[in-house]
């Protein structure tokens, strides 16, 4: 049987996972890869997660490959189509990650290759960025968005199906104009909301800057997005601008609701408006990654004692249990335990859990 062949334009977080990901669950595959800086496609070369770098988008290898994935942001891709047209074998499968579909779309029919382009968006990722952040099971539980073009066979559809869930991700079909809709709401919008929201603080604190400094538990959790690449999320905002509008209108009509309603002191309707938040957000599945990364983090209270937190992390390391970060607490206004501990993954979290309440601490654990 033919060893699959894959090519990639772009080997950042999700390009370069995808790479790994693809390695690993079948060692034998080829992967050829284009990047923009040279460095990127020498690093991946060397750690094993591609075969070959192409020295162009016109390369001859990009002719040999089953599938190639479009990874760079979402401008990019487009234009990288015009020169790799060419080179595309007609049983090629091609896709991209992108986070909005439109326009990809859009210039896949101009370019006549509407009979193999199947856009892809696995709604994963992380305020980190570049290869150096990639792992191979970044897709795992996460929700794996399928836009086929109108011309490509059923088969080929089936296929990359198939590949998706290989990865350990959840395909789903979509038709891409809904796609950039709902990705709007779900994605884009709260990652302009983090932006405006660091701004504000940034704007309004002090010379001191004791808002920054107090700034801490559900502040940073729903502004940590704000770190992510502003360049893929300037190419974001332009693509899907109309659809970000739309729903931003209603979000901010919600807005000027709740300020008139603390306005008028309406205890009643803001009692309501936080008690239909809650609910619905409390109905949202865990099993399942979405666009935003989830976040695997314990609290645990600890006594303010020399050689407290070196306890805990030496427990944790002997026991084989990698940790993220961990730190103190200081503003524990919605955090309970004053000592945050931050896991890579959801099984090193619960283990650490019941681990450290085997040794007597209390531990709390989160659900975002």
């Amino acid at each position: 049987m033919k060893q699959p062949v894959y090519g990639f334009v772009g080997l950042g977080l999700i390009g370069g996972s995808m790479a790994k990901t693809l390695k690993k669950i079948d060692p034998s595959c080829l992967i050829y890869a284009y990047t923009r800086t040279k460095a990127t496609a020498q690093t991946a070369f060397e750690a094993g997660a591609i075969d070959a770098i192409c020295a162009s988008l016109q390369d001859p290898l990009f002719s040999e490959c089953d599938y190639i994935f479009l990874c760079a942001p979402v401008g990019n891709n487009i234009s990288a189509l015009e020169e790799l047209k060419e080179q595309i074998s007609p049983k090629c499968i091609l896709t991209d990650v992108g986070s909005v579909k439109t326009n990809i779309h859009e210039a896949v029919t101009r370019l006549g290759l509407t009979g193999q382009f199947i856009g892809g968006h696995p709604m994963t990722g992380s305020e980190k960025t570049g290869f150096a952040n990639a792992t191979d099971h970044l897709f795992e539980n996460a929700y794996y968005i399928l836009t086929p073009s109108e011309n490509v066979p059923s088969e080929y559809v089936t296929k990359y199906h198939a590949l998706a869930a290989s990865l350990g991700a959840i395909p789903l079909v979509l038709d891409y104009r809904e796609h950039d809709y709902i990705t709007a709401a779900v994605s884009h919008l709260p990652h302009v909301i983090a932006s405006a929201l660091v701004n504000t603080v940034h704007n309004l604190d002090s010379q001191e800057e004791h808002m920054k400094l107090i700034a801490a538990g559900g502040f940073k959790d729903i502004t940590r997005i704000a770190s992510s690449s502003p360049e893929m999320w300037e190419q974001i905002c332009v693509y899907n601008g109309g659809n970000i509008n739309k729903v931003m209108d209603e979000f901010i009509s919600l807005m000027t609701q709740a300020r008139d309603r603390m306005k008028a002191r309406d205890g009643g309707r803001i009692h309501q408006m936080f008690e239909q938040s809650r609910d619905y957000r409390n109905s949202f599945p865990a099993a399942s990654l979405g666009s935003i990364k989830k976040i695997y983090r314990i609290y645990c209270d600890i006594i303010d004692e020399s050689g407290a937190i070196a306890t805990i992390a030496t427990t944790l390391a002997v026991n084989g249990i990698s940790i993220k970060n961990i730190g103190i607490v200081h503003n524990r206004e919605f955090e309970e335990g004053a000592l945050s501990i931050e896991f890579y993954e959801e099984e090193p979290s619960k283990k650490a859990a019941e681990l450290l309440r085997q040794h007597r601490y209390q531990v709390w654990e989160t659900n975002n």
